[in-house]
């Protein structure tokens, strides 16, 4: 009975991530069309610099304050109040966060326009010689710095909503902020002395309409939110606790960020935009798969910790990573293989030419090198807050730092931009290696034999893989200077071939996350 019990969560988190991933892709798709608008209208210029750099300010706060330590820090428990406690307790808990999260974020986007001029120096000391990029950067900081308080608040709706295994809204609400952006660059640039000002105004217009997008859902599951401000309720107390060492350990996330960005602002012109767009592109995958079974499983394991049931947590932490690991080593193996012809045909384009091209592609084959660590540490981070536990995923996000920042200066020098991407990686491997291995102490052995001879199939299908990516290669080799249907037409059959040979291998190895993918396709067919 615990054993159909443990399959059938497993069961949900994949359908659970299978629709948090299906809403992700829209997004990511939305997110790669507006990176091309932008990149073709703006290019890689002091001007886009001083935008990234202004919006990355908002952008890490809400990591800081939103799913980085928010969501994590109230899930579990929103669903232990759910689990053991009335559901008008709940719904109490969820008025009073929100109370209290509105007025401390309204506080902070004050002090954040106030402070500006300072911040943006610290972020991009380099900028501080150049005074019209210094200035553009401050500005458009201060005009998108209300951003935070409006997807802060996005992020506490998503563990709510998640709670209720309701995924699709929170999911897909980053579309409207791509189609605002998009739409800001189309129609804005033209109203503004300064045209690259039309974004900032996306930033903030696609704010408000994500968290207008949550209110149909928490209103179907009954929440109607009062003013309730109560530091002494007991729940609050709870979330505090775990979120207090969340903001650490997520603040030590953006300073990682902060240092690549202070760094990458002493190089030559340009280094910034090469590692935002090669990043971008990481969060591709990352968003479909990684962001997608995190999100799905923290709900899970929580449920799981709340009921005492530690087999099935074990059960559900490992068929999490190994399903994880299915779909980011392929991914991992393509994006190094393809880094050249991703980037040249999504971004290599009017201002943006070939060889900013050809840089941001060598800072994607860095940052893909980490692809496997940044994926499964969504993964061990939900398994360590669905414990309770958020200061031993503080402490590695602190070692992974110092990682971080030692292998950037050393690298930086040699490799320019591709330094600091590849130091990115070796810090998230090491961070996932320390919780790897003090989650085993935590709970015993999680990972046994079929984990991993499961996982040498998934290698050794995208080896193959790689193989049939080569073949394409060799029969029509690449050429940057090729007219864009050309370099579309080869990206596109090394994708399919490398996609379709992958497949048939794992289905040849007999892996069991591809046979339950078969599976699965077969029930939606009707198939028997």
């Amino acid at each position: 009975m615990e054993q159909h019990a443990s399959s059938s969560e497993n069961a949900n988190v994949a359908k659970a991530a299978g629709i948090v991933g299906a809403a992700t892709m829209v997004s990511r798709v939305f997110g790669v069309v507006r990176d091309m608008v932008i990149a073709a209208f703006f290019g890689a210029t002091w001007m886009t610099d001083a935008f990234w750099v202004a919006f990355r300010i908002p952008n890490m706060l809400r990591r800081l304050l939103g799913e980085g330590s928010l969501t994590v820090s109230f899930v579990p428990v929103f669903t232990e109040y759910l689990q053991k406690k009335s559901r008008e307790e709940a719904l109490d808990l969820a008025s009073n966060a929100l109370t209290i999260l509105s007025v401390l974020l309204a506080l902070i986007s004050v002090l954040g326009i106030c402070l500006s001029p300072v911040i943006v120096g610290l972020i991009a000391p380099g900028f501080i010689a150049h005074r019209e990029q210094f200035d553009l950067a401050v500005f458009l900081n201060r005009l998108m710095f209300p951003y935070i308080f409006f997807i802060a608040l996005v992020a506490l709706c998503m563990g709510i909503l998640n709670s209720f295994r309701h995924f699709t809204a929170p999911a897909l609400s980053p579309v409207l902020l791509n189609i605002a952006m998009i739409a800001a660059t189309l129609g804005l640039r033209d109203f503004f002395a300064q045209p690259v000002t039309a974004l900032a105004a996306g930033v903030l217009a696609g704010g408000v309409l994500q968290l207008a997008m949550q209110w149909p859902a928490l209103r179907k599951y009954g929440i109607r939110f009062r003013f309730r401000f109560s530091l002494r309720h007991p729940g609050i107390r709870q979330i505090g606790a775990l979120m207090l060492p969340a903001i650490l350990g997520a603040g030590v996330g953006t300073i990682n960020v902060f240092v690549g960005t202070i760094l990458a602002s002493l190089l030559p012109a340009g280094s910034v935009t090469y590692l935002f767009y090669a990043d971008r592109i990481m969060e591709f995958p990352l968003g479909i798969f990684a962001i997608a079974i995190g999100t799905a499983a923290l709900p899970s394991f929580s449920k799981h910790v709340a009921a005492g049931r530690t087999d099935e947590l074990k059960s559900g932490i490992s068929f999490s990573l190994r399903l994880m690991l299915f779909l980011t080593i392929p991914s991992m193996a393509a994006l190094m293989a393809l880094n050249a012809p991703i980037i040249s045909v999504l971004f290599q384009r009017g201002a943006f030419n070939a060889d900013a091209a050809v840089k941001t592609g060598q800072a994607l084959f860095c940052y893909a090198l980490g692809l496997w660590a940044y994926a499964m540490l969504r993964v061990f981070v939900s398994a360590f807050y669905s414990l309770k536990d958020s200061k031993w995923p503080t402490k590695a996000a602190v070692i992974a730092l110092i990682v971080n920042v030692v292998f950037s200066l050393i690298l930086m020098s040699p490799l320019k931009h591709n330094g600091i991407a590849l130091a990115g990686s070796l810090s998230a491997a090491a961070n996932v290696l320390i919780l790897a291995w003090v989650l085993k102490t935590k709970i015993g052995g999680y990972l046994d034999r079929p984990f991993f001879l499961s996982i040498f199939k998934i290698i050794a299908a995208s080896v193959i893989m790689l193989g049939g990516i080569f073949l394409v290669q060799t029969a029509m080799p690449w050429n940057p200077l090729a007219g864009f249907r050309s370099r579309l037409l080869f990206l596109v059959l090394a994708i399919a071939t490398g996609g379709l040979v992958f497949l048939a291998s794992a289905w040849w190895l007999k892996s069991p996350e591809m046979q339950a993918l078969a599976s699965t396709l077969k029930k939606r067919l009707g198939r028997p």
